[in-house]
């Protein structure tokens, strides 16, 4: 499905700095225009980085915060008002709520840990297969140090049994951000238990 590009606008709408003036960066955002977009993203993609950065404490985590934000104040604008806020101050909203979901999924994975390990002193197991619940929660540790994202795909593959295209269709993430985020995921669960 292709978004109608509005060509860029012209050079006198632009300010001295070289930037599109904001209601022509506002507008042309709204009405679909990619490189308003663009534009967009050079002038707020820092901000909202160092926000996930600073909360998160973690590069690539806060550079997936950084993506989904953009990606769904792109899908979103539509829900944008002008009449309550700068496009600035919207995507700080956006910002926030993803960095209040990242920490709420770390703080799941670490009841998820808690639980398979008062599980594994519970249950009864051979004595030949110590290394087996040691491997178990390896796994669910070097899971549970994933961005919230990449433990997200992985969990779907391993434990629903979903393809990436199930995944893609159940998440609304596209097909290739869920590829790369099952790749990077099981990249940094190999090096983790390595």
């Amino acid at each position: 499905m292709s978004t109608p590009v509005r060509s860029v606008p012209p050079p006198d709408v632009s300010s001295a700095d070289g930037t599109l003036c904001d209601d022509h960066l506002v507008q042309g955002f709204l009405d679909g225009d990619e490189a308003a977009f663009a534009a967009t993203y050079q002038r707020w993609g820092a901000l909202v980085y160092t926000m996930a950065w600073r909360a998160l404490g973690d590069a690539h985590e806060a550079e997936d915060i950084t993506q989904l934000v953009f990606v769904g104040a792109w899908r979103g604008r539509a829900g944008y008002r002008r009449d309550r806020g700068s496009l600035g101050a919207w995507l700080v909203g956006i910002t926030r709520r993803k960095i209040a979901d990242a920490l709420k999924a770390r703080t799941g994975r670490t009841r998820l840990i808690e639980s398979a390990a008062r599980d594994a002193g519970r249950l009864r197991h051979d004595p030949a297969e110590p290394d087996g619940i040691v491997d178990r929660v390896l796994v669910l540790d070097a899971l549970s140090r994933l961005p919230l994202d990449q433990q997200r795909v992985l969990c779907m593959t391993f434990y629903e049994g979903l393809t990436q295209a199930e995944i893609a269709a159940r998440t609304g993430m596209p097909l290739g951000t869920v590829k790369s985020h099952c790749r990077r995921g099981m990249n940094r669960l190999r090096r983790a238990i390595e």
